[in-house]
């Protein structure tokens, strides 16, 4: 049960319906999920731990305001540690499932990043962004999963989970819309023929530009 509202909470912070700096209502939640408050009062402690949403002395949870410049740069810093190390031991360990999943994550975001360069221009989410962002978001973080999941070390990837939430937190600020995703698929496009060629050092190397290139875009959203 706690999963499964940690799991609805998460989907409502990403989407808008739990905007930046609002408070929480527990009570309100507990009504709309149908679940009673101490499912959702445990789930609030583990997300807390992502930094999604924090507690307030006094006055309960709040959603965490969008990233700051220095924010984003220190999450950067720490997917460039966490991130080149899994692309350079996946592309050592070279599981024989790493290529064909890779390029078929690689392929779903050239997809996603498509519909988002036919966008209409009017139908925005509840963060005022192109609708077509979310499924797009998604695709770029299996990608980044994917290297993760094949990684063989368990200890990395667990490491990640509360990466993974700051990313979709740190792209709550995003306004580049379709020519941040050009870029990223380029850039995972490189990510993958690094991959592909069996070298270990290059495929860190092409996932630190990939990073730092992120760094620099996120800055300037910030």
């Amino acid at each position: 049960m706690r999963d499964e509202v940690r799991d609805a909470l998460l989907a409502m912070l990403m989407d808008g319906r739990l905007a930046a700096g609002t408070s929480v209502s527990i009570d309100q939640l507990s009504r709309d999920l149908g679940v009673s408050q101490t499912p959702v009062r445990e789930a609030l402690v583990e997300i807390e731990a992502t930094g999604l949403v924090h507690r307030v002395a006094h006055r309960g949870y709040q959603v965490a305001p969008p990233m700051t410049a220095q924010q984003a740069a220190e999450l950067a810093d720490a997917r460039l540690v966490v991130e080149t190390t899994a692309a350079q031991w996946a592309t050592r360990l070279l599981d024989p499932e790493l290529l064909p999943n890779l390029r078929a994550a690689h392929r779903a975001h050239e997809e996603a990043a498509g519909a988002v360069r036919e966008w209409d221009g009017v139908t925005r989410d509840r963060n005022g962004l192109p609708i077509q962002l979310k499924p797009y978001f998604e695709a770029d973080w299996r990608f980044h999963q994917t290297i993760l999941d094949h990684c063989g070390n368990d200890f990395l990837r667990r490491m990640v989970g509360s990466l993974g939430a700051s990313v979709q937190r740190m792209r709550q600020n995003v306004h580049r819309g379709p020519v941040d995703t050009e870029l990223a698929v380029a850039e995972h496009g490189r990510v993958l023929a690094a991959v592909e060629t069996g070298d270990p050092q290059a495929a860190a190397d092409a996932m630190r530009a990939h990073i730092e290139a992120v760094r620099e875009r996120s800055i300037a959203d910030a």
